[in-house]
């Protein structure tokens, strides 16, 4: 029982440490996105229609936005590359919100 436990916490862990580490890749890759293609003091709100699959996202396309004409729009799909999906398959719609500097 003890071993049970101590195998138990060196899981949950290790998970803790993973998600941090791919929260902190995903900020990453959202700041890039947003620095190369869009402006950072401006707020936008882009819906992305993709297809998940192997814990991936493919064949992303913009399905709605109000910050298109400032590059929001590709930025959201720089941004797709680094979502994690998990389990999910099929195809989805993603909102993604950039904050802008207010």
């Amino acid at each position: 029982m003890k071993y049970s436990i101590q195998l138990f916490s060196g899981v949950v862990a290790t998970l803790a440490l993973v998600s941090q580490a791919s929260a902190g890749s995903f900020q990453d890759q959202m700041d890039t996105c947003l620095n190369r293609f869009a402006n950072t003091h401006d707020a936008a709100l882009v819906v992305i229609q993709c297809t998940a699959g192997g814990g991936k996202l493919s064949a992303c396309k913009v399905v709605e936005s109000n910050g298109s004409a400032k590059g929001f729009d590709k930025a959201a799909i720089c941004v797709a590359d680094a979502l994690p999906m998990g389990s999910k398959e099929g195809d989805i719609k993603i909102p993604i919100r950039f904050a802008g500097d207010s």
